[in-house]
């Protein structure tokens, strides 16, 4: 990161902001790039001391990424890309759903496109547990970004240039998530809870953070990044948030599943497991007979962790309800206090 410019699309939410303030503490870049189309939120970053450091420039875009030759202007001189800007929210799309696809999966396509007419290095594009089998729009729009920035890798010609994704699961406390909703219902004494059997994977936004960066460092090009992280059941969150409360079940919501996924049984037949991450391996197919791969698949396995990394077994998947490692109400309370702004306030009634 030390003297790159780095731009961040979708750089005034969530998960922008906190790469930005990871990336000033950590490191010192030499110009980081906001491209947005929130006017306000870019205005209250550039007021913000923690989105400032002596010695980084940091520089405020207005566009949106249907618009290629915003992005291309933008991308002039920049090393890095880390495309965030989505939508995200799923019933939105279901109910707007070329809005959708206009910004994930065309606006993917133009982030590409914009990228191979500069002189970016690295693309690390964020996806989401619900591209994996999807069963709503939301998801259907990521795994199809998913694909163009994995295939970007086998035309880029001879570009200095490489396309990763990563793939993680439910950010605790993000925007439009289940935690806000459940501290704001918990005022009321009634949790609305869609099915009772329902797990969900949890990253906090630091550890999501992290993880790019460490993508970043490791990424060949072409894969698909997969952290192993904790699952957790509906039912304990309710009860780490607001165990007084009474709990309503008001059925499954049309795109929403009983369990997440984030590698199938179908991804896992290319998947290599690594002792904290999985990769989920590019190919191309040529033609009826023949199939070529962007790197050699044994060298990547044996040397691009310290640790060599292992082939998952036929029939293997990733899944929050079968996931080996579930959070406890105790942890799942800390870790909503540590990481939900006034969440501690509310649970403990101060």
């Amino acid at each position: 990161m030390d003297g790159k410019t780095i731009l961040i699309t979708g750089g005034t939410g969530s998960f922008g902001k906190k790469f930005v303030e990871t990336v000033l503490k950590r490191y010192n870049p030499r110009k980081i790039i906001i491209y947005s189309r929130d006017e306000l939120k870019q205005f209250e970053m550039q007021h913000n001391p923690k989105f400032q450091k002596d010695g980084v420039l940091m520089r405020y875009f207005i566009g949106d990424v249907r618009d290629i030759e915003r992005l291309k202007r933008a991308m002039e001189g920049v090393d890095i890309v880390i495309h965030a800007a989505a939508l995200k929210q799923v019933p939105a799309a279901e109910y707007n759903p070329f809005e959708a696809v206009k910004t994930n999966i065309i606006g993917g396509q133009n982030v590409i496109d914009a990228c191979l007419s500069s002189s970016v290095k690295k693309v690390i594009a964020l996806s989401t547990d619900k591209a994996a089998a999807p069963v709503n729009l939301y998801g259907a729009t990521k795994l199809t970004s998913d694909k163009l920035f994995v295939a970007a890798n086998n035309y880029k010609g001879t570009r200095d240039i490489k396309f990763s994704v990563v793939r993680y699961g439910n950010v605790m406390g993000s925007r439009g998530s289940v935690i806000p909703f459940f501290l704001e219902k918990k005022k009321t004494g009634v949790l609305p809870i869609t099915d009772e059997r329902m797990t969900r994977f949890n990253i906090t936004l630091q550890e999501g953070v992290d993880f790019v960066l460490f993508c970043l460092e490791k990424m060949w090009g072409g894969e698909l990044f997969v952290p192993k992280i904790p699952s957790y059941r509906i039912l304990d969150l309710a009860k780490a948030i607001a165990p007084e409360c009474k709990i309503e079940i008001v059925g499954i919501r049309p795109g929403e599943k009983i369990h997440e996924e984030m590698i199938t049984q179908a991804d896992a037949l290319n998947t290599i497991e690594f002792e904290k991450y999985f990769v989920i391996l590019p190919s191309v197919q040529l033609g009826n007979d023949n199939h070529l791969k962007l790197w050699d698949t044994e060298e990547f396995r044996t040397k691009s962790n310290s640790k060599p990394g292992k082939f998952c077994e036929y029939g293997f998947s990733y899944n929050s309800g079968t996931n080996p490692h579930f959070l406890t109400i105790d942890e799942l309370r800390e870790l909503v206090i540590q990481n939900v702004e006034g969440s501690k306030e509310i649970i403990y009634g101060n």
